[in-house]
């Protein structure tokens, strides 16, 4: 095994907890794609990583001590995270959630879900994805009642992105329960599956009745499954808008699959700044507006990033929220602080009264890394706007 000598501040990360190696803490990198031991200036062992670029990093600490890649190795691996979800495991009402969260359960590069009978592994870097078949052996005896299993490609280099791998084949949809609702889901159609497991504890606020007797927005809707918690939860009326053609079909899933008429439930096929610019000259008004843009998007007209443009979302969606309304603002980038989002939230509120209701981050199945801030991705905020 190769040895990497870090510097005095890569050094005392590695030893705050953080496990993500951050590409710029090492210019000029020879090593790729392999295990390696850490070391310090003076030579005093660290650690054990493995290097392998991908979208958040060069590569991760795997252990504190020398360890080997082994079937055992991960079977422990994933005997520790499948204790930690014992409560979900024994839901009836919940039957989709993580098995296995990156560095929250110390192998970075790596997730795994759980929707129903099926079970979906994502590989980050070509590291993993190599050593996939370890993980996926000793994920079958941990898991021996997994009907069957797919993978999503999770960065650039290969020639497809999603495929079954292992098992019996799932139905091309079916539902899955989160909080006793239920959502229609596909486990082999590109990167997505129709729901984004990471917000069910935001969803769920809606179940229990948020929205009841209200009107919901919901912007970047994605496949209405905001919308869909706050029908089970009493709202009288949502909006769901998303620019994707495909997003009206599969928000219809979800909500015949709960048996809900659309009657009172619309689907919009439109930018979310030209729905915002609608809404205003038809003079629409909500109770309720949910506000969950991807971290980057580009359209024909313009590009929008979390980190410099979500203020606009919120001032637009001010000149359409009825008085005393509420909006939920979330964001996933990992790269944004929960201080620095709120910056982008009160420059988008500007002399409007408000007062925060609450901040959500990741749901206990997604467990995060308590020493690195980034780990803890998610950050939904409730905000009630003062009349």
């Amino acid at each position: 095994m190769n040895k990497l000598q870090v510097d005095s501040f890569v050094e005392k990360e590695i030893k705050s907890g953080v496990q993500l190696l951050d590409g710029r803490d090492f210019k000029q990198l020879s090593l790729d794609n392999e295990l390696v031991t850490l070391i310090n200036g003076k030579g005093r062992f660290l650690g054990t990583a493995y290097l392998s670029p991908q979208n958040k990093g060069v590569g991760w600490v795997i252990s504190r001590q020398e360890v080997t890649l082994t079937k055992d190795y991960f079977v422990s691996l994933l005997q520790k995270a499948r204790k930690k979800r014992q409560s979900y495991e024994q839901s009836e009402l919940t039957t989709a959630y993580r098995l296995f969260n990156q560095d929250g359960d110390y192998f970075g590069g790596l997730t795994i879900d759980r929707y129903g009978d099926y079970a979906l592994f994502s590989w980050y870097n070509p590291f993993i994805y190599e050593n996939r078949q370890i993980i996926i052996d000793a994920f079958e005896e941990v898991y021996p009642d997994i009907l069957g299993a797919y993978e999503k490609i999770r960065f650039k280099g290969l020639d497809y992105e999603s495929a079954f791998v292992y098992g019996q084949e799932a139905p091309e949809h079916f539902t899955i329960l989160e909080n006793g609702v239920s959502y229609s889901v596909f486990m082999n159609d590109g990167l997505m599956t129709g729901i984004f497991l990471d917000q069910h504890d935001v969803r769920n606020n809606l179940v229990m009745g948020m929205a009841a007797g209200k009107k919901l927005l919901n912007m970047f809707s994605y496949t209405a499954a905001f919308s869909v918690a706050a029908a089970i939860g009493g709202a009288i009326e949502t909006t769901s808008v998303d620019l994707a053609k495909r997003s009206r079909e599969l928000s219809q899933a979800h909500f015949e699959a709960n048996g809900i008429p659309l009657d009172n439930h619309h689907l919009v096929v439109m930018d979310v700044f030209e729905y915002y610019k609608y809404a205003k000259r038809k003079e629409l008004g909500f109770d309720v507006i949910v506000i969950d843009p991807p971290s980057f998007a580009r359209n024909k007209k313009q590009t929008f990033s979390v980190a410099k443009d979500y203020h606009k979302l919120i001032s637009q969606a001010l000149e359409i929220l009825n008085p005393g309304g509420t909006i939920i603002a979330s964001t996933n980038a990992a790269n944004m602080t929960v201080q620095q989002f709120k910056k982008q939230l009160e420059k988008g509120f500007g002399q409007v009264k408000h007062h925060y209701v609450s901040l959500q981050q990741l749901p206990n199945d997604f467990t995060i890394n308590t020493s690195d801030e980034s780990s803890n991705y998610l950050k939904v905020f409730t905000i009630k706007v003062k009349q």
